[in-house]
């Protein structure tokens, strides 16, 4: 019902043994929010370079930092193989709850059901929301109805989190635009960081944000590159939330119309999917 590939994927078990099956290693430089490409066969050019081995990650996080760029190293439970093989159920996607393990399912069956070479943001803006709806609507059919509150408070959560990325993504780049000295960039720099971090315990306060737990984020990953990371998963949200409306909800158009806007011309995909949030509406032809 979700319109994803039923090709044999996720019928298999495989045990790792670790706790995370890639570390993927993001960088950006010390005044831009634009983070580091490299290009691959097949995936494209992507912001992140990863690794299956932990210590080559680490050892490109150092060497990285050393020329002066922000670094965060993100584990990740699953990849996808957009298609290529038969992606198979691995131990590390286990660690979390069921509707956890489901949304990583369908977060990766996304990737290969639609999947643009070189566009990191436009691919997981997507696989995220399928994963969300697609969650929402298991907990539905499978009788865990209960759950569904929990599973939407940890959606806003993460909404109100990215809010507030935004909110200090817009004030750096104010920053980095200047031509202020270096130095002074960068008490600026380390002003934003220091202000985002009161504001979200502040809201942890209030029992928002601090709910969801993402306080580990300003111990590891409070930097341009730890920004990057989250807008490259959650920066299109309101474009494909317009586009499920536009949809009436039905997953086969949602789907067609998700493909049509992969086919776009690189400059107007971003153009749509970097639409603020209070301007994206349905499109009336659709």
């Amino acid at each position: 019902r979700l319109h994803l590939p039923d090709n044999g994927s996720y019928l298999h078990f495989v045990e790792t043994g670790r706790g995370a099956v890639t570390w993927n290693v993001v960088a950006a430089p010390e005044f831009s929010l634009e983070p580091r490409r490299w290009c691959f066969l097949f995936a494209g050019c992507v912001p992140y370079r990863g690794y299956f081995d932990p210590e080559g990650a680490h050892r490109l996080a150092l060497k990285l930092e050393n020329r002066g760029y922000d670094v965060a190293i993100s584990p990740a439970a699953a990849y996808s193989t957009v298609g290529w093989f038969r992606d198979p159920l691995l131990d590390t996607m286990f660690q979390y709850s069921d509707e956890q393990l489901a949304a990583v399912i369908f977060h990766e069956l996304a990737h290969q059901q639609l999947y643009v070479s070189g566009d990191t943001a436009f691919n997981e803006s997507y696989a995220t929301f399928v994963e969300e709806i697609g969650t929402a609507r298991w907990l539905e059919d499978s009788g865990r109805t209960e759950r569904l509150p929990e599973w939407r408070r940890r959606q806003h959560a993460a909404a109100d989190f990215m809010a507030l990325l935004d909110q200090a993504r817009a004030e750096l780049a104010g920053i980095y635009a200047s031509t202020d000295a270096p130095s002074e960039k960068r008490r600026g720099k380390a002003a934003v960081f220091d202000a985002l971090r009161d504001r979200y315990l502040a809201s942890a306060e209030q029992g928002r944000e601090g709910a969801a737990g993402y306080a580990w984020w300003f111990d590891e990953s409070a930097n341009n590159a730890g920004l990057a990371l989250f807008e490259s998963y959650r920066g299109g949200a309101c474009a494909f939330a317009a586009l499920y409306e536009a949809a009436g909800g039905e997953m086969s158009r949602f789907q067609a119309l998700a493909a049509e806007r992969a086919a776009l011309d690189g400059t107007d995909r971003r153009a749509w999917l970097e639409r603020p949030c209070e301007v994206v509406a349905p499109d009336p032809d659709l």
